[in-house]
């Protein structure tokens, strides 16, 4: 199982436990998108039939902030993509890190039932 282990805060880790808060939203910033998208021998995020893709997690570990006896939740993804910022005028954002042109993207994850927890 390829499980992605997160932080995220007590708000919004009760919000995923009642199940109000479905999707898990994370910027991708080159020094994460190893993390966020499946990469090609170059190290750039692969595209198929133009979208950017994700890479596969079977679940997502939330804990809640950076203590030892944090509260933490296994949780199913049942699905994942990039989306691609855009300006006021739909053309895509683009910036500069190290001297590559990068573009300001996120990944969503759709998240499923809770596996575990431990509150």
């Amino acid at each position: 199982m390829e499980i992605l282990t997160l932080i995220i805060k007590q708000k919004f880790f009760d919000e995923i436990l009642s199940g109000k808060k479905t999707q898990e939203f994370r910027e991708i910033r080159p020094t994460t998108q190893k993390k966020y998208c499946q990469l090609d021998a170059d190290g750039y995020c692969v595209e198929k039939d133009g979208i950017l893709q994700p890479k596969r997690y079977d679940a997502i570990q939330f804990f809640v902030g950076y203590n030892k006896d944090r509260a933490s939740a296994l949780v199913e993804v049942k699905g994942a993509k990039i989306e691609l910022f855009e300006d006021e005028n739909h053309n895509l954002i683009e910036y500069t890190y190290q001297g590559e042109i990068y573009l300001a993207a996120q990944v969503v994850y759709d998240l499923g039932r809770v596996m575990e927890k431990n509150v």
